[in-house]
This record gives structure tokens, C-alpha cells and sequence, in this order.
């Protein structure tokens, strides 16, 4: 199926996004492809529970579809079953060796369990395979931040930023890691430029928010806040900031002051 590509399911946003990349054919799809195509529509348009009916349906038929145990393991993730998830990506990776993506994918469902030791060495693997692969670079990050070491993590979401020059969030990520590490001078310009670049980017209005309270900027902080509140209200949410954000515990506790203070 060369005209087919996989699903790639990253963390970007922390919200367990799909991305789908489908290449149309020239000439009528075969049934295994129109199956194919099927599922990866439907999980595309975040019809995850019939998505997975049809994954099941399309691997009764071709079990040994490396992309296709990886993409539906992408979809017992979203439905709440990392460990299905891991078993569909670790028989992907037995029949597709080489590919790097069940790596990645089974990594983020490590992580949803916490096993970070294990998410850690399957993102060094592929990033001995392709030391660029911005997605490793950025999972890899988030998961030295959740042991702490935020060093390493900042140096790392540099990397994914400069691998995907796009890629804001992993730049707000490195912004909010300088936080943590005090480097506020550094944290403060780089979430200033995101602002000026992308100004409904929630993630970084809602760190320069924290930020300016804690340097006694009230009426900053406070113009900045009314744009996020508008714009996602999850950044109120210390539970989810921490937990699937990943945020750093500085930026994240002078969040919540500013808010308690409201």
C-alpha cells in the first residue's frame, strides 16, 4: 500500500492528537486499501470508538499489518487502554523493525502509565536512527521534565524546535523550562516572540501571565489572562497543567497564585 501512509500520533498539544497524513490514489483502491482508508478516516475525524471496530475488522483479515496494529494502537490510547495500546506497538515493532514510529507511539503510552524509563529508551532509539525526528526530540523532553530535569528537557525541546521550526509548542515548552530553571530573562523573550507570532497561542499568553506576576506586572499578567480564559480554559486547571500539559512546577504555582488572587 504505497500510497498510504501511517497515522503518527504525537504529544504535542498533551491532548493525545491524531495526525493523519492520506495521499489519494490515482487508481481505484484495492479492499484492503479502501478498509485502510476507512479506518484512518474515521480516526482522523476522532470517531475513535467506531475507528476501532474498524481496525479490528481490517487486522481479522491482515494480522500482519505492521501500520495497521500501530495505528490501532494509537486508538486504544485515546479510548483508554494504554496497555492494549503498548501490545499492538510492540507487535508492530516485531514485524516492522525498521519503521520508528511504533517506537514513538509506543512510547507516549508508556508515559501515559509512567513508566518513564521505558519511554525514554524507546525515544533514544529512534533518535539514534534520526537524531532530527523532532517528535522523539519532544517526548523525550517532556519525559526528563517529569523526572525533574529540566536541563536536559530544556536542551531537548531546543532541539525539537530547531529540528521544526514551526513547532511552537515545543518553544513555550523550552520557554517554561527556562522558567523553571530561573532563567527568566531568556523565558520572557522567547514567550514574547511566540505572542508576537502566533497571538491566540494560549500556552505561551498563559506562562507570560505567571511570569509577569511573579514580577509584580499585575495589569500585564491580567491583560494576558483575559486573552487565555478566552481562548482555553484548561490553563486554570492545576491538575491538568501538571499532569497532562507537563508544565514545571514554578510557571505552574505562580499560575495559580495569580488566579487564587482574582
Amino acid at each position: 500500500m504505497k500510497s498510504i501512509r501511517k497515522i503518527k500520533f504525537y504529544l504535542l498539544l498533551i491532548c493525545f492528537l491524531i495526525n493523519i497524513v492520506y495521499v489519494t490514489p490515482s487508481y481505484s483502491l484495492s479492499p484492503q486499501e479502501d478498509l485502510f482508508k476507512n479506518a484512518l478516516n474515521l480516526s482522523s475525524s476522532g470517531e475513535f470508538n467506531l475507528a476501532l471496530k474498524q481496525w479490528n475488522k481490517y487486522l481479522e483479515l491482515f494480522p500482519n499489518d505492521a501500520a495497521a496494529l500501530s495505528n490501532r494502537g494509537n486508538i486504544k490510547l485515546v479510548n483508554g487502554d494504554p496497555e492494549g495500546a503498548i501490545e499492538d506497538q510492540d507487535k508492530a515493532i516485531e514485524l516492522d523493525p525498521g519503521e520508528v514510529d511504533p517506537y514513538i507511539n509506543r512510547g507516549i503510552a508508556e508515559e501515559s502509565l509512567g513508566l518513564w524509563l521505558q519511554a525514554k529508551n524507546d525515544y533514544l532509539y529512534v533518535i539514534s536512527k534520526d537524531k532530527d525526528n523532532f517528535s522523539a526530540l519532544y517526548n523525550f523532553a517532556n519525559v526528563e521534565g517529569s523526572l525533574s530535569n529540566w536541563q536536559s528537557a530544556r536542551n531537548l525541546f531546543s532541539k525539537a524546535s530547531e529540528s521544526n521550526p514551526g513547532f511552537a509548542m515545543a518553544r513555550s515548552s523550552m520557554a517554561l523550562a527556562d522558567y523553571q530553571l530561573g532563567n527568566m530573562e531568556e523565558s520572557e523573550k522567547e514567550l514574547k516572540n511566540l505572542i508576537r507570532r502566533y497571538p491566540t497561542f494560549a500556552d505561551a499568553r498563559a506562562a507570560l501571565t505567571a511570569l509577569d506576576w511573579s514580577k509584580g506586572m499585575s495589569g500585564e499578567a491580567e491583560s494576558n489572562w483575559i486573552a487565555v480564559t478566552e481562548l482555553d480554559s484548561r490553563y486554570a486547571d492545576e491538575e491538568w497543567l501538571i499532569n497532562v500539559r507537563r508544565w514545571p512546577q514554578k510557571p505552574t504555582k505562580d499560575l495559580m497564585k495569580f488566579i487564587a488572587l482574582k
